[in-house]
């Protein structure tokens, strides 16, 4: 994501020359920028907040391929917002053009792809026929994500983020959530059984990732992910198998890695549980 300095999960915001009013505006008529800066946005600064923009049209794209009832279009579409909204925050800090505006704006595009897109998508290919329960369920996800990102932009300034400190996130984060909700459709791509595109499985598959996302449990990120030196070599290979196989089978491999995620929450409950103690055994002493 295009954020500030730090990991996803809630940076202290740093103040950068020229963006300092770059965030929600007290008022339409102000500029955002500062009395006297005649500055602004240079072309570096201007290529992170391209891709997300990028991102923002590959989810909505999806909706309109849903309309037409391109359903592998329309899911790829939200895996190719994915990828963009997964390089866009790290080519900013590359790039040293991090800024309070692409953090505002990398906060809506996730609202859209990863909420109201999926919401839409998952409502035209199997809710609808459960009526107004179904519409339920799309609100439900569609509201849940941009609670979590609001969550996310309220704790920026906060210095006290206990999961955030151990190299965790808190619920499962929007691009994921997304992934998570359209497993069924892997399956039932692969599949075509019927079981997976039945409207009351999906209200509640669907409802259930929408409470993980706004839940306070911990998951797993990059950061608290640390092999050990004699398997790094494997893991490589693996990485590069799974690619392969994401190219050959995407429905199969997205399948894969959507039930392995699911798999490793107990592990990152234990895991952050484990360093929870020995923190509180340290204080203690």
């Amino acid at each position: 994501m295009n954020l500030p300095p730090k990991s996803k999960d809630g940076p202290k915001t740093k103040v950068y020359p020229g963006s300092a009013r770059l965030g929600p505006k007290a008022a339409e008529d102000e500029d955002g920028n500062e009395p006297g800066d005649v500055r602004g946005l240079t072309l570096r600064a201007m290529l992170p907040n391209a891709i997300t923009a990028a991102a923002l049209c590959s989810g909505l794209t999806g909706i309109r391929f849903a309309v037409d009832e391109q359903w592998s279009y329309a899911i790829l579409a939200i895996v190719l917002a994915a990828v963009l909204d997964g390089i866009d925050g790290r080519i900013a800090r590359l790039l040293n053009a991090q800024s309070r505006f692409g953090a505002e704006l990398d906060s809506l595009a996730d609202s859209l792809s990863f909420g109201m897109a999926p919401a839409i998508i998952l409502f035209l290919w199997s809710l609808k026929d459960l009526e107004r329960f179904g519409w339920f369920a799309a609100l439900a996800f569609a509201i849940c994500c941009a609670l979590r990102l609001a969550r996310f932009n309220a704790q920026i300034d906060t210095d006290e983020q206990p999961h955030k400190s151990a190299g965790f996130l808190t619920g499962v984060p929007a691009p994921v959530g997304a992934g998570l909700a359209f497993a069924p459709f892997y399956l039932w791509q692969e599949s075509q059984a019927e079981i997976f595109r039945d409207p009351v499985f999906m209200a509640i598959w669907v409802s259930a990732i929408a409470a993980l996302m706004i839940s306070n449990m911990a998951t797993l990120s990059w950061g608290a992910i640390r092999p050990r030196r004699g398997i790094r070599l494997w893991l490589i290979v693996l990485s590069a198998l799974s690619f392969a196989a994401l190219l050959l089978e995407p429905w199969w491999m997205l399948s894969v890695l959507s039930l392995g995620y699911l798999a490793l929450m107990p592990y990152a409950l234990f895991k952050y549980g484990r360093i929870k103690r020995r923190r509180a055994r340290e204080r203690a002493a």
